[in-house]
């Protein structure tokens, strides 16, 4: 083969190479752009701005939720708990800050605390234990969570929250809902923590190979412990969203919400092997998902064709994920 033919094929190489990783990188974003662009046609109410906001306002639960789940799913793990801490977290905080009459502070310290105990004990359990999955963990306080919230308030629901309780999910700034203002700063401040600090590389190296993480001294059970104690934060901070929203708790809250969580991960990008994943990709995919029912809503299809409709968005994204796998294996 001539020079000037090896020449041309390295530069088709690198071509290749650079489309990839530009629909790597940019594929959810562009995803995003034309489901919205598709819906605007479809329907004439999706591209106002009341129904941006509502879009917005309405993906803000899952979009912190699924923050928090992707620290689980970068180190290759998983939390399958998220929902059921969203509904402890909110019916403790009903009992203090409701029933009690303990006030709106002590009631979001103490959702904030319950969201941070249950993650915390997810670590532990996964660590201490030497549990082979973090799936056995989380699917345990999955259940023990939920049967905690039945019991302490015999399964009914507690309404009638202070003000302050309710302002993050209820309130505006101009046409902007507070509840996805608090998203923003979430993930921005996510951001800086995953890639510019050494605990955020730390996570995304426990991903990528926890042996030789281990072997390069990291401390891996405790940025596990980390890792799972904030999903459990974000949990609760949803839940404060969830109350502010419809100004009452109840112990079925958050109830599959763990499932819209994942999705938006692996939807934005996120790799179920670990290692992968961005927080503004993760933005994206709860975008897309809560762009979706909205549009789906607009067109009056109905629920059940929603779900069938959402259940292949996520297949697709998962066989993105594998196809992905291969096509890095093959380049090694």
């Amino acid at each position: 083969m001539s020079e000037i033919a090896l020449q041309e094929k390295e530069e088709e190489l690198k071509r290749k190479g650079t489309l990839k990783k530009l629909s790597s990188k940019f594929g959810p974003l562009i995803g995003l752009f034309l489901l919205c662009a598709i819906l605007s046609i479809l329907s004439e109410n999706f591209a106002t701005v009341n129904n941006l906001m509502n879009v917005a306002r309405q993906s803000s639960i899952n979009a912190i939720l699924a923050l928090g789940m992707m620290l689980p799913i970068l180190t290759s793990g998983i939390d399958l708990s998220v929902g059921s801490i969203l509904g402890i977290s909110i019916m403790i905080m009903g009992v203090f800050a409701v029933k009690m009459k303990l006030g709106a502070i002590v009631g979001i310290l103490v959702c904030i605390g319950v969201g941070l105990l249950c993650g915390w004990l997810n670590g532990i359990l996964l660590t201490k234990l030497k549990l082979p999955h973090p799936f056995i963990s989380t699917l345990g306080m999955m259940n023990v969570a939920r049967g905690i919230a039945l019991i302490v308030t015999a399964a009914a629901p507690i309404s009638g929250f202070p003000v302050a309780v309710q302002f993050v999910g209820n309130e505006f700034v101009g046409p902007i809902p507070v509840s996805f203002l608090l998203v923003l700063v979430l993930y921005i401040g996510f951001h800086y923590f995953l890639t510019k600090t050494a605990t955020g590389r730390y996570i995304y190296a426990i991903g990528g190979n926890k042996e030789a993480a281990r072997l390069s001294g990291i401390n891996v059970n405790k940025v596990l412990v980390l890792v799972y104690s904030i999903s459990g934060l974000m949990a609760a901070i949803a839940g404060l969203v969830l109350v502010g929203r419809v100004n009452s708790a109840f112990p079925l809250a958050g109830l599959g919400y763990e499932l819209d969580a994942i999705a938006a991960c692996i939807i934005g990008g996120a790799s179920f092997f670990g290692g992968v994943g961005t927080v503004w990709g993760t933005l994206i995919g709860a975008l897309i998902i809560a762009v979706l029912r909205n549009g789906l809503n607009l067109l009056n299809v109905p629920a059940d064709f929603q779900m069938t409709v959402i259940g292949i968005v996520i297949i697709a994204a998962v066989y993105v994920d594998v196809l992905r796998q291969r096509g890095a294996k093959k380049n090694k």
